[in-house]
């Protein structure tokens, strides 16, 4: 292995040039914006900073596209690839050249300032020591919690900023001409040009400091790293072996990704495999991190969740559960947002509940029973709520799969939860210094959008799909954070569940901070009392003093409690719709809703019409064909509830919502046959005082074709495209193969 000494400049040189590269084992770009800053003092000070580990590749080996702009692959011939310094590496480069991060779907910048007036002997701040956790693996680098900006009229906080060489860039900081945005020294600018805004000379004793200090920073680019090249006689299978050890024995990488580390070693272009399903499923509102997807390639590879045996999976399995993977994913989210009314996974304690359900999907063939729905539903529900999977994350769900592999089921799953946390209901001390970020959180707001929880300004049902930045919904605190503050009551207390409220972003920004005894008067007499019940807010005005916190927390627990019971006895019992059609009338129609405004009239012509039938029939085929869907009928084009009236008016033999649901099964029946009709899920839910008829389709586990084989159809956008046979069989191959 040879050795050689390279500078910075050269280094960030060879990033730009494209002459330095990463291989597709590596991970994407994770480091926050703290770390970058915390490097830079590092360098600055001429501190250790590790070293380079490089392999040069003879061979078009396959790549990843670093977070930096880089020119396609250089004609000189191959690239040295990047095995470990690329968080490094690539902080500079961004910082250098002044350029953005781009890190998945996200192009943001990393913006550092210099401190010009800083004296250089003191150390200031130690740099922030992280939890011994898993890297986020897409944080981005203006999501770091630095808050410097939010606090700088701290003065404790000020004082923190001043004692700092290199801080997180705010605007706030760089109007004081102090501070200098770290690119613009190298940049092509002169002193002269980044001292003019101070308005002193070089007559001035301040000067030369400054000056010196800005060459400081320079001379950063002189920074000599160690960099190791292995040699190109290498295998690619060894390289991913030695970037693995190189990585474990510094604990700088997850065991995610080391073992996507090996997976690619093996399966070439694997990652852009999952990289692809990863954008699929982020179209579905469903952000996870690519370490939830090599754990669940590895469940259903090996049938449990432990990295350790990936490197020995044979390359035909490991394709083979990737296929079974993803559609057992797919269905899971659409359980989710179609049954469980989950509509991305903020609303999860944990992304692996997705595993649990893909699995037991699987399992079952894609075909649940309403039993089945049922129960896996209150499962999800409950153990959602007690954080199952928070705490020994591996061995959990390593139960759970033993559970679903020994041919169990979902009531076999709640009574894991149930032996994990002594009872599956709750009582009011659960939601004591309970958090946003705890699951029952997420529970809480299920429960009270079931229960009709609507906007205090628009009135608009709550829904995280709600179109317009004035109707995005936020968590509210009842009793502002600055007063309860002021008053001494601890952050805790102050951040429970039962000091939240799920009203729109413009409704939260308008509250600001005003005490519940002004404002809610105003809500009840514009909204009436019932939208206090919606909420479960005590309707007592005596309890929305500041100085009855206590007794308001206390109160409102115990009815938080009792909506949330109530909603996860009606989902085992089976009486609760958990899913709210409104939220996909605020989101419109798409991939997976459609609206019909009837099934059966013709509201030009005012006669019955076989083609509104027939169209019923083709979406429902297309949601199954593709990744399922929900059907709405009763609503226009627009997303306006008319209801059912005049439609099931027409129905001679039977005008009721029995026969309307007759009529609508035996169409299906008539063209998709008896089984794949009666997989579809009809219910009536009422919207401003008025019924519609909606449809929900799971996904096919094979295809569904119309008229005995003769028609297939798919969704494409919001419509519905039938394909040509050639353009069937290609689909069926890759869909249901």
């Amino acid at each position: 292995m040879e050795k050689t000494d390279i500078s910075i400049a050269r280094l960030v040189s060879m990033i730009e040039a494209g002459q330095l590269r990463l291989p597709e084992l590596q991970r994407q770009y994770v480091w926050t914006a703290p770390r970058v800053r915390d490097l830079f003092d590092s360098l600055y000070r001429g501190y250790p900073s590790g070293t380079i580990l490089v392999w040069n590749s003879a061979d078009h080996a396959p790549e990843r596209e670093m977070a930096v702009d880089q020119p396609s692959r250089p004609g000189w011939g191959g690239a040295l690839l990047l095995l470990d310094g690329q968080q490094r590496l690539t902080s500079l480069a961004a910082i250098m050249g002044g350029r953005p991060l781009h890190v998945r779907s996200r192009t943001r910048p990393i913006d550092l300032a210099f401190n010009l007036e800083r004296p250089d002997e003191i150390l200031g701040d130690v740099s922030e020591i992280e939890d011994d956790a898993p890297d986020p693996g897409d944080t981005h680098p203006e999501d770091d919690g630095e808050g410097e900006e939010a606090d700088s009229g701290q003065p404790n906080v000020q004082e923190r900023i001043r004692n700092r060489t290199f801080v997180v860039a705010t605007k706030g900081l760089l109007a004081d001409p102090h501070w200098i945005r770290v690119s613009e020294i190298f940049s092509d600018k002169t002193d002269s040009q980044l001292l003019k805004p101070l308005g002193i000379t070089s007559d001035d004793p301040k000067w030369d400091l400054y000056t010196r200090r800005l060459q400081r920073v320079r001379a950063i680019t002189n920074y000599q790293y160690v960099m190791n090249v292995l040699e190109p006689s290498l295998a690619y299978e060894e390289v991913a072996e030695i970037f693995v050890r190189v990585n474990s024995l510094g604990m700088k990488l997850r065991g995610s990704d080391l073992a996507l580390a090996q997976i690619t070693a093996r399966w070439q272009h694997s990652l852009s495999e999952l990289e692809s399903f990863q954008s699929e499923c982020e179209s579905y509102w469903f952000n996870l991190d690519m370490g939830f997807f090599v754990r669940a390639l590895v469940v259903f590879a090996t049938r449990q969740s432990k990295f350790a045996s990936v490197g020995r999976i044979p390359l035909r399995d490991l394709q083979s559960a990737w296929d079974q993977a993803k559609d057992g994913i797919r269905f899971a989210l659409n359980f989710l947002r179609q049954n469980a009314g989950i509509e991305n996974e903020t609303l999860l304690s944990s992304p692996l509940f997705i595993i649990s359900v893909a699995v037991y999907a699987m399992l079952k063939k894609q075909e649940l029973t309403a039993e089945d729905q049922r129960t896996l539903l209150h499962w999800l529900l409950v153990a959602n709520a007690f954080g199952h999977y928070t705490t020994s994350t591996e061995s959990t769900l390593n139960a759970d799969l033993a559970v679903l592999h020994r041919g169990g089921n979902p009531a076999d799953l709640l009574e894991l939860v149930k032996q994990q946390f002594g009872r599956v209901e709750f009582a009011a001390r659960d939601f004591e210094r309970r958090s946003a970020r705890h699951g029952l959180f997420a529970t809480t707001y299920l429960a009270l959008r079931h229960q009709g929880a609507r906007d205090w300004g628009s009135g608009l049902r709550i829904a995280l799909t709600n179109q317009g930045r004035y109707h995005y919904i936020e968590w509210h605190h009842i009793f502002p954070r600055s007063v309860l503050s002021q008053r001494g009551v601890e952050k805790q207390e102050i951040d429970e569940i039962a000091n939240m409220a799920f009203i729109s972003g413009s409704k939260n920004r308008m509250l600001g901070s005003k005490t519940p005894d002004v404002y809610l008067p105003t809500i009840v007499e514009s909204k009436g009392e019932q939208v206090l019940k919606e909420h479960a807010i005590p309707a007592n005005p005596e309890l929305w003093r500041v100085d009855a916190y206590s007794e308001f927390l206390a109160t409102r627990r115990a009815r938080l409690a009792e909506v949330v019971n109530g909603f996860l006895n009606g989902v085992s019992a089976g009486t609760v719709v958990t899913v709210d059609p409104v939220s996909f009338l605020s989101a419109g129609e798409g991939e997976w809703v459609e609206f019909k405004q009837t099934a059966r009239l013709n509201v030009y012509t005012g006669e019955v019409d076989k083609a509104l039938e027939r169209a019923v029939v083709k979406t429902v085929a297309a949601f199954f064909n593709g990744l399922g869907g929900t059907l709405l009928i009763g609503v226009t084009d627009e997303g306006i509830p008319v209801g059912l009236d005049s439609d099931v008016e027409t129905m001679t033999h039977r005008p009721t919502l029995d026969g309307y649901e007759q009529f609508l099964r035996q169409a299906l029946a008539n063209a998709i046959g008896t089984t794949m009709a009666a997989a579809v899920k009809v219910t009536f839910p009422v919207i401003e005082e008025r019924t519609i008829c909606m449809l929900q389709v799971p996904p096919a586990a094979k295809p569904v074709y119309v008229d005995g084989g003769k028609l297939f159809y798919l969704r494409s956008g919001n419509t519905t495209r039938e394909l040509s046979m050639e353009e069937a069989h290609g689909y069926i191959q890759t869909r249901f193969k």
